[in-house]
Order: structure tokens, then sequence, then C-alpha cells
């Protein structure tokens, strides 16, 4: 990976409203650090910065930092993470970690696919894309910021796995080589699909029930109790004439 040079400033500001005026100058904060080195704080113009990052193929950015008028004016350093506005996608921090040229560090690149699988082409499977980032190991110059790999030969049911993948010169890339990168699924037959669009609908049929058993339930508690709600003269002359129906029946006795 080819460092880019980049010109950082030390800052002063570390207060949430001083940072907070800070970006509205057009400044982003941003900390160094390192395992041998104590963390500093930056700042970047904002410009330059959405530049060098639009401008690459991933956030793996190796730069060459000037920092003016600091002890050590110039720096190699491994853009760590970027932290992005929710919305606006503006960045509103950036950590870097200094390396040195002759120390190899790990970091995770970005694997993307190249060709068209023939189980794809010719079988009507579908491509998956089960792994997408790789942990390797390199000189800060050897690091890739990105893996591309050759998936034209698959056929159905193949696959490709982590151990398969061949590094670029100078980078070991690390993980359980039995771990599955790319696969090609064979495509669905009519009755699965007639199975997977069933599940579906079996899916949504209980809530459906239950709306429907919890409308039945508030119609019934809307309707009043025949016999709760019936008057307390109503009950006495039914009590009377149900006495009166009694004393008729022992004097035919």
């Amino acid at each position: 990976m080819k460092s880019v040079p980049f010109t950082a400033y030390p800052r002063t500001a570390t207060r949430h409203n001083q940072v907070k005026k800070l970006r509205s100058t057009g400044r982003v904060p941003a900390v160094i650090y390192g395992a041998k080195v104590t963390p500093q704080n930056l700042e970047l113009p904002a410009k330059e910065l959405e530049k060098l990052i639009h401008t690459s193929v991933s956030e793996n950015i190796l730069v060459t930092l000037s920092i003016p008028n600091d002890e050590r004016p110039s720096r190699l350093a491994l853009v760590q993470q970027v932290q992005h506005h929710a919305l606006s996608g503006h960045a509103l921090h950036v950590d870097f970690h200094e390396v040195a040229e002759s120390e190899p560090v790990v970091i995770t690149v970005p694997v993307e696919s190249t060709g068209e699988a023939a189980g794809v082409k010719t079988g009507g499977g579908t491509l998956e894309h089960v792994l997408f980032r790789l942990k390797v190991r390199a000189l800060p110059k050897d690091l890739p910021e990105v893996i591309t790999v050759d998936v034209s030969h698959l056929e159905i049911g193949a696959s490709i796995h982590l151990g398969d993948i061949k590094a670029p010169e100078g980078v070991k890339i690390l993980g359980d080589p039995h771990l599955s990168v790319f696969a090609v699924a064979a495509p669905l037959t009519e009755a699965q699909e007639a199975e997977a669009a069933a599940a579906a609908g079996a899916a949504g049929a209980p809530e459906m029930i239950k709306e429907k058993k919890e409308e039945g339930a508030a119609d019934a508690a809307a309707k009043p109790d025949a016999k709760a709600g019936a008057k307390p003269e109503a009950k006495a002359d039914a009590k009377g004439a149900e006495k009166a129906g009694e004393k008729k029946a022992e004097k035919k006795k």
C-alpha cells in the first residue's frame, strides 16, 4: 500500500463545546496513537480529509502525516477508524495508528469477486458472498487495499475457502482456512419456492388470528351482559311471578 501525504495540525480543543466549534470552522478532530508513542490530539482540514476518503478504495489508508511545528514532524500512520455523521455522512473524528516501516501490522481488508461464476452463468445458480472482510498481516508497504478473488470457475455447489485464496506477495491471510468466502448455490425448484411461500404465509397467520380474537373480545366487552344489566325492579318482578306460580300449583294439589 502506497502512503499518501497528508497534513495535520496539533489540537488544543478537547472539550465538547470546543470540539463542536472546531468542526464549525472546517476542521475535523483526530488522534494519533501507537504501541510506543504517547497519544496526541490533532485536527485535520475537513475538505482535504473528505477528498482523501473519497479517492481511496477503502478506509484502509496509509498516510505520511506532516505535522508542522511538532517534535516529530513526519509520521507513518494507518487510518484506523473514521466516525461519520449518521445523516450527512461527514467525518466527525479520525483515529490514526502510527506504524513503523519495518514492523508488520494486522488489519482487515475487503474481499471482492471478479468474473461470473460458471454455475451462475450456465446453471442458473446464485453466487453467495459469505465473508466480506479478511484479516491480513504484512509490512505497511505490502498491505493491500482490497483482495480480489476470481470466481469464474465455480460450479453449482462449489465454494472458495479462506485457504484457497492466494495472498498478494508479502501478505499473510489469517483465520480458519476452512471458512467459506464464496459459494454457488443451486437454483430453487418450484416445490421449494412454493414451500418458502407457504412458510411465509403461515408466519403471518397467527397474527391475523390474534387480531380477530382481540376484536371479538373488544366487541364482547362493549356489549352489556343481559343478566348483569337487568334492573332491580325486573329481578323483583321475576321472583314474584315465580312465587305466585308455586302457590297456584299447591292449591291445585
